[in-house]
């Protein structure tokens, strides 16, 4: 997989941009007090299923051929993503095959539901939803769309912190959420790109700290255990 470029992030905006909304930019004076800072919101919780990950999800349903459209799309969920890949098959009028852990928050399965996706629940294991997965993607033929590997997803998930530059740059500094990856990866890139004088700081919860672990030790690393009420952010890295 390669990064993608400066060029297919600015189309993959434009791709995505008439199935998601522009979130807005909030600002409290409070909390800039509080931080001795000026700071930016980006409120992706206003967006299209709630997250940002519709972003990711539209760019990649979109990316695909007509003929491997037409097939259907698959993954592998605990919630937001399996929501973004459901809602952007819905859109574009094709079968979306999700699975999705039997320990998946109970809302979040009614409404990938909701949208006109196949569930097929599964073990609350990586190994037990890739499995699953790979049966799924046999029986139908559907093409699969990981979480946060794949580079059309991160082309996605990139325009989040493209809007934020431009509406409220140049900023020194964005500090992002992560959990597989794919939203730190995009907004890097769009650092890289549209604000070279940015640096990015990504933070996870004390809880669930796998990404502090694979940086010192220069390879993927498992958290050695899971303490965390965000559940958005349990993904492991990479």
């Amino acid at each position: 997989m390669s990064a993608p470029t400066r060029a297919e992030i600015e189309a993959a905006h434009e791709r995505i941009r008439p199935y998601i909304h522009r979130t807005p930019v909030l600002t409290s004076q409070t909390l800039d007090h509080l931080a001795g800072a000026a700071l930016f919101f980006k409120c992706e919780n206003f967006q299209k299923i709630g997250a940002f990950k519709i972003r990711g999800g539209m760019n990649a349903v979109l990316s695909l051929s007509p003929e491997a459209r037409q097939r259907g799309v698959a993954t592998h969920s605990s919630g937001n993503h399996a929501q973004a890949i459901a809602y952007a098959a819905r859109a574009v009028g094709v079968p979306a095959y999700v699975v999705m852990p039997n320990n998946s928050p109970r809302v979040k399965i009614e409404a990938v539901a909701g949208y006109g996706a196949e569930i097929t629940l599964c073990e609350p294991t990586l190994e037990a939803r890739e499995s699953t997965l790979r049966t799924v993607v046999e029986r139908t033929g559907a093409a699969f769309v990981h979480p946060f590997n794949d580079e059309r997803v991160i082309a996605g998930q990139a325009t989040c912190a493209k809007e934020l530059l431009e509406e409220a740059g140049p900023l020194d500094v964005l500090v992002v959420p992560v959990g597989g990856g794919g939203l730190l990866s995009g907004t890097a890139l769009s650092a890289a790109y549209f604000s070279p004088g940015t640096a990015v700081y990504a933070g996870e919860p004390e809880g669930a700290a796998d990404a502090v672990l694979s940086m010192k030790s220069g390879k993927i690393e498992k958290a050695p255990y899971v303490d965390t009420i965000a559940d958005g952010l349990l993904t492991n890295l990479g």
